[in-house]
């Protein structure tokens, strides 16, 4: 394998669920704008909206909203007994796009995690918070982000400081194949 900046940040790059209370720097900040800017989209359309969320005050009533919403003992999300679904990560990202542009918002999140990763920061990629910022009744949250109306919610990351190292998954070796 050849080894540069980048392929070593993609290759470290783990989800981390855990992290300080420190937040980035304004500097770190600017380079992941920087890095979601520069994504490649269909066409160039850039149909994504991006927040990153350093309010820690916000960052809580999203937390009591989502759990009110999809309920405080529901096990389906990672850890949801004792973390909220930013993982107390010091800022959240959240991308939003037009007409469901998963795969335009997919390649921003990837930009943006391993960016942080060559900075040395953690990520853990959210897709469950949709669950709150594609309701209805909490559109509260859309109109505090500055999101239009007929935006949607497509994925969050959590983004600071690790306060972890978790053990490496595997990976399947059998799932990618070359055809010559």
């Amino acid at each position: 394998m050849i080894h540069n900046a980048v392929t070593d940040a993609i290759i470290a790059r783990q989800t981390i669920r855990d992290y300080k209370r420190e937040q980035i720097t304004d500097e770190m900040l600017e380079t992941l704008k920087e890095a979601a800017k520069r994504a490649p989209s269909g066409r160039n359309m850039q149909p994504c909206h991006v927040r990153f969320v350093q309010n820690a005050e916000m960052l809580h009533g999203m937390h009591l909203d989502f759990k009110n919403l999809v309920g405080w003992d529901t096990p389906a999300y990672t850890r949801a007994d004792t973390n909220p679904f930013y993982h107390n990560a010091p800022t959240f990202v959240l991308i939003y796009a037009e007409n469901d542009s998963a795969m335009d918002a997919g390649i921003m999140a990837e930009n943006i995690c391993i960016a942080a990763e060559g900075m040395g920061l953690g990520t853990c990629i959210v897709g469950s918070a949709g669950a709150l910022f594609n309701d209805e009744e909490k559109k509260k949250w859309n109109e505090q982000l500055h999101i239009p109306r007929h935006f949607r919610y497509q994925i969050g990351i959590c983004v600071g400081y690790p306060d972890e190292q978790p053990p490496r998954k595997p990976r399947f070796d059998d799932r990618i194949e070359v055809i010559r």
